[in-house]
């Protein structure tokens, strides 16, 4: 029970208690003693009423402005009660509400503004719960993560969820940042953190991509390369392939010189095999901007199995086909896009060797077409590295094809990805925008 009504419970019963005694003791006996014994009465009650005022009620206020606390009703204020020590109360609770209320204001407008950055920020945002499960997700990560929005994420661990990003998300320790490189060409700057809400520490990820900027500073760097290296041994070997016609004409009228022939001859394939080497990387970097049209991809896949057939068949390798009912329509470059599927059904085969299947499939909703393959799958190591500047895992391999890929690709809008998955197969996965 409240002080306020303890105090009129109190003064009923004191005045009930002194008016029966006094009706019962004074009033029988003396008639002064009972007016008297009255006017103490009275006096009471009024002194009563001034204790009131001046103690109780405020109390009572200031009771009140702690359930306004409680409640965090900062717009509430208490009224004055004429009292000057309790009103001195009154003014500072006042403006203490007041600076609650602008506190609580402010901290309203950052978080609001905090929320239209991350949520309009290039770089993936991640928060986790107590229990390292994602809480929440701006729509740069839901990109990266093909998620359709956040909701789809809340909830899941890392590990539940089919993303080599998420994979190397789990190995970032925690206060440092690492550069990671998928097997879809992607690069990213991967920063683990936390941030303390209510007295614990809440995990983050920052996900910066990197790939366009570390793509041109390679691109810048193998392209000069390439000019160089080209010009010099394009000249050399064309005056080297130049002198040694000459000497095989001139030797090849001569008697018991088709030893020294044959030795021209191949020193001229040679150089005509330099040239051509030399040729394959310049072409890498005059990659043409694509002449997109509108193209019905189920019609460019078919009529790229046509063309590899001969080249599976010689190696008892089946190509699959599972194509959409609907057939996918999308705006590409049919000679570049033909090229690339080519390499790609070409490294396939490659992997398999001989006796396999090769899976082409395509979506409408999204538009994907996939490639997949029985061959001998890759490692995680190999992942990581697979579209990088002339990397390759054949022997002999000058690991230009996938750079072709990847710029065809990436001029025309797409993601890939390249991975082996649980199945046994092979995947390469074409998102078309």
């Amino acid at each position: 029970m409240r002080l306020k009504g303890l105090f009129w419970i109190l003064t009923t019963l004191l005045l009930t208690i002194l008016a029966v005694v006094t009706y019962y003791v004074f009033y029988t006996s003396s008639i002064r003693m009972f007016f008297a014994v009255e006017a103490l009465v009275l006096l009471t009650i009024i002194y009563l009423f001034v204790f009131y005022r001046r103690i109780i009620k405020p109390l009572h206020i200031i009771g009140n402005g702690m359930e306004l606390l409680k409640e965090q009703d900062f717009s509430s204020r208490l009224g004055k009660v004429g009292q000057t020590e309790a009103d001195r109360v009154v003014d500072v609770f006042n403006k203490m509400m007041e600076q609650l209320k602008n506190e609580r204001l402010h901290l309203r407008e950052q978080n609001h503004f905090l929320d239209l950055l991350v949520n309009a920020s290039p770089m993936g945002v991640i928060i986790l719960n107590l229990d390292e499960e994602i809480l929440s997700m701006n729509p740069a990560a839901c990109k990266l993560f093909g998620a359709q929005s956040s909701e789809d994420m809340v909830g899941k661990r890392f590990l539940q969820l089919d993303s080599p990003l998420a994979e190397e998300l789990v190995r970032v320790p925690m206060y440092q940042a690492q550069t990671v490189r998928l097997n879809d060409a992607n690069i990213y700057k991967c920063t683990h953190s936390s941030f303390v809400d209510r007295g614990f520490h809440h995990p983050f990820y920052l996900i910066e991509t990197l790939t366009q900027e570390v793509f041109k500073a390679e691109k810048k760097a193998y392209e000069k390369v390439i000019r160089m290296i080209s010009h010099e041994v394009n000249n050399t070997t064309a005056g080297i392939t130049s002198t040694l016609d000459t000497l095989e004409s001139t030797f090849s009228g001569m008697e018991d010189m088709e030893d020294v022939c044959e030795v021209l001859r191949v020193s001229i394939e040679r150089c005509y095999s330099m040239s051509h080497f030399i040729t394959n990387f310049a072409d890498v970097v005059r990659i043409p901007e694509p002449q997109s049209r509108p193209q019905a991809l189920n019609q460019v896949v078919s009529a790229c199995k046509r063309f590899m057939e001969t080249v599976c068949q010689n190696r008892n390798i089946e190509i699959v086909m599972d194509l959409s009912e609907e057939s996918p329509v999308v705006n590409l470059d049919n000679s570049l896009f033909e090229q690339v599927l080519v390499n790609i059904i070409k490294n396939a085969a490659e992997s398999i060797d001989r006796d396999g299947k090769i899976y082409i499939r395509t979506t409408v909703r999204p538009t994907c077409l996939e490639i997949a393959d029985t061959g001998k799958g890759i490692d995680k190591e190999t992942e990581t590295k697979l579209f990088s500047p002339f990397f390759s895992t054949k022997p002999n391999g000058q690991g230009i094809g996938l750079i072709f890929i990847r710029e065809v690709l990436l001029k025309h809008d797409c993601r890939f990805s390249l991975r082996s998955y649980a199945d046994g197969l092979t995947r390469f996965k074409i998102w078309f925008s």
